[in-house]
């Protein structure tokens, strides 16, 4: 008769202990709908001014769309960072900050619609640029925000000890 395979060991406990949690209820769920909601239109309200303030040309690069999208890279690592290491975090903290106000504020259509739009009018070269660009400059900036997050976190947990 053949052995069974010995159990997975638990998952290791590390220093994240601020999860995201999922509603219990109906009424959990409807709250946590209620903050993204509110959420996204702050954010998409703060990328509309942007994008108003600072308007692209015609096969121009859409600079605008770059800084919201990498600002809100950096601001979803830091806050993810900083979310993840409290104790207990407001359960709604995440949805309300995370999903929906920097959901709402970053935008991929916007980066796919610019893209198309330099691509089919004639401007390869600056479409290649902004798209790879904008991925480049997001994973750089979401890296960077968390990365200097939690040194900054840890530093200030060792002063108080």
């Amino acid at each position: 008769m053949a052995e069974a395979a010995p159990a997975a060991p638990p998952p290791a406990a590390g220093p994240r202990r601020g999860r995201r949690a999922r509603p219990a209820s109906a009424g959990g769920l409807l709250a946590v709908l209620a903050v993204v909601a509110a959420g996204g239109v702050v954010g998409a309200c703060l990328r509309y001014g942007a994008q108003l303030a600072w308007p692209t040309p015609p096969g121009g690069f859409p600079w605008a769309t770059f800084a919201v999208n990498t600002a809100g890279a950096a601001a979803i690592g830091a806050l993810t960072a900083l979310l993840d290491r409290l104790a207990a975090p407001h359960p709604l903290a995440r949805p309300f900050l995370v999903t929906g106000i920097l959901g709402g504020f970053t935008t991929f259509s916007a980066y796919a619609v610019d893209g198309y739009t330099l691509l089919d009018g004639g401007h390869p070269a600056t479409a290649l640029a902004y798209l790879a660009g904008t991925v480049a400059a997001a994973l750089a900036a979401v890296t960077a925000a968390a990365t200097a997050t939690r040194r900054a976190l840890a530093r200030a947990a060792g002063r108080r000890r």
